[in-house]
């Protein structure tokens, strides 16, 4: 049974506009919402709009949905334009740069660019590391594979050698990094053979040290004592000798990354890679 006091939220998308890409009208928007519980709110990005026609043709979808719109135009002939049509639909229009940077132009006395990603170009870099970290994550331990295309490295290697590690570390210096375990007797997926090998790189390690890993792995999960494959040296040397075997027949080059720091070892990727591709940017 419905509580008394209970209220349904009425629903309606909120359509964010923007001369540029539309993040930081988009996150402005989610921001607000979030002091908002149990709403029903679906944000639309509407990105790099630069005439009239589009600036009516989405506020005449937006009458038709009952939306209300925020922008975050720079352009003070797009802010212009987009009021006057708002009006003239009975639209509810949001400026939200709009006011800002005409206190600031008063302050400082000077005029505005009027020009639509300024800011993402100025620190462009940051965004393409920002990307890479998503992207790396998202295709962490095999996961995502019809994203694997995307990767500009692919890292290959058993369990626990250091591929996520390794990964995390490269995507931070702006490499977006897909990670792929091999399991002993197990093919990888199909997805794998469409990649350029040349971006494919593998990962072994000492059998001693992939012990001690799986070992610290096994006690961080609760999992002390009795045999295991999982840490047998006999198992353990197999797997690895298995491994090697894949990347040979594969003609995948092999990074050794016993006793080395993870900075070292992401330095190796990177220098092998740009062998591989004679000049890879980054």
């Amino acid at each position: 049974m419905e509580e008394p006091n209970s209220q349904k939220k009425k629903s309606f998308p909120l359509y964010v506009m923007s001369g540029g890409v539309g993040s930081s009208g988009e996150q402005l928007a989610r921001t607000v919402l979030a002091q908002f519980q149990n709403v029903n709110v679906e944000i639309e990005v509407f990105p790099k709009i630069s005439t009239k026609l589009q600036v009516q043709q989405i506020l005449q979808n937006a009458s038709v949905d009952g939306a209300v719109i925020a922008h975050t135009f720079v352009d003070p002939k797009l802010r212009r334009i987009l009021k006057e049509t708002a009006e003239e639909l009975d639209l509810v229009a949001i400026d939200l740069i709009g006011p800002l940077i005409e206190t600031l132009s008063e302050k400082i006395s000077q005029e505005p660019l009027g020009k639509p990603g300024l800011y993402r170009q100025l620190y462009q870099s940051y965004f393409d590391r920002i990307n890479a970290m998503d992207y790396t994550l998202a295709h962490d331990d095999g996961k995502n594979p019809q994203g694997w295309q995307d990767a500009e490295i692919v890292l290959l290697s058993a369990s626990r050698v250091g591929k996520t590690p390794v990964s995390l570390y490269l995507s931070v210096l702006g490499w977006r990094v897909a990670n792929i375990p091999l399991v002993a007797g197990v093919s990888p997926r199909d997805e794998f053979f469409e990649l350029d090998m040349r971006r494919v790189i593998g990962l072994t390690i000492a059998p001693s040290e992939l012990i001690e890993h799986r070992k610290h792995r096994q006690s961080h999960l609760g999992a002390v004592g009795g045999k295991s494959d999982y840490i047998d040296p006999v198992k353990i040397f197999q797997e690895l000798e298995e491994v090697e075997g894949f990347f040979r027949r594969n003609r995948i080059p092999i990074i050794d990354v016993t006793g080395k720091p993870i900075e070292s070892s992401a330095d190796e990727v990177i220098r092998l890679l740009r062998r591989k591709l004679k000049g890879a940017p980054k």
